[in-house]
């Protein structure tokens, strides 16, 4: 059964960098697209970034754009991704997914790994 495994998170303060990780088992992340979403105390989840099955597209929130950067890599089977500049409203837990059925949707999560950011 596939699994995910989100890494990386930790305590940073403003302007600082993390990189998280989502390891996967049970199958290849190579042929799905696969996404970073966030959530932040009493708010909904929301999407960060995501990138198509092949690594063509890539898309990201407003929030994010020209700090995050997603990336997959296919010989460690994880995908990625790198945080710069980070503010403190990114603060949350930061899930990677997965859309294992190719029909737009992400079906498999991992558990979340928190990020904390001081001001």
């Amino acid at each position: 059964q596939e699994q995910l495994v989100e890494s990386g998170g930790g305590l940073v303060q403003a302007g600082g960098s993390l990189r998280l990780s989502c390891a996967a088992s049970g199958r290849t992340l190579g042929r799905y697209a696969v996404g970073w979403f966030r959530q932040a105390p009493g708010k909904e989840r929301e999407f960060v970034a995501d990138i198509s099955w092949n690594a063509f597209s890539t898309h990201y929130a407003d929030s994010v754009k020209g700090r995050f950067t997603i990336s997959k890599d296919e010989i460690k089977n994880t995908l990625n991704l790198q945080m710069n500049s980070l503010k403190p409203e990114d603060t949350g837990v930061y899930y990677c997914a997965v859309d294992w059925t190719n029909n737009g949707e992400f079906d498999s999560w991992g558990q979340g790994t928190q990020v904390t950011v001081s001001s």
